[in-house]
């Protein structure tokens, strides 16, 4: 289990040095997610259209290590736009990654860029 875990660490967008070309703005719908690979790992892109924003995270929830994020359902908490997973509903911060239930680890997240109709996430490998 800590070995999935320990592939994922979040990128702040200063410490990107590989910008991935992911897909286009077209594969994804509008506010929902998909996931897309990355060497190892499987990340989680979100159109979160209704914020006019992308957000990208670990798709792995750290609950039950399933490769379900993705597939969560959109929301926001206070303001906070968040993620919760499609099995047992816990919730993450888009932005930070914090877990809002405050029963988990953090998940990983990673920045979004949007140039000529794709979707770039940053990594720092």
């Amino acid at each position: 289990m800590e070995e999935i875990l320990s592939k994922y660490k979040t990128t702040a967008e200063g410490d990107v040095k590989v910008w991935f070309k992911a897909a286009s703005i077209h594969d994804f719908t509008e506010n929902g997610g998909a996931c897309v690979k990355y060497k190892d790992k499987q990340i989680a892109v979100f159109n979160y259209k209704r914020k006019n924003a992308w957000y990208a995270c670990q798709n792995v929830c750290p609950h039950k290590m399933e490769m379900v994020l993705s597939r969560g359902m959109l929301g926001d908490y206070q303001g906070i736009p968040k993620i919760a997973c499609p099995m047992h509903k816990k919730t993450f911060s888009l932005e930070t990654g914090e877990n809002l239930n405050g029963d988990l680890e953090a998940i990983a997240t990673y920045p979004v860029k949007v140039e000529d109709d794709f979707v770039f996430i940053g990594f720092s490998e």
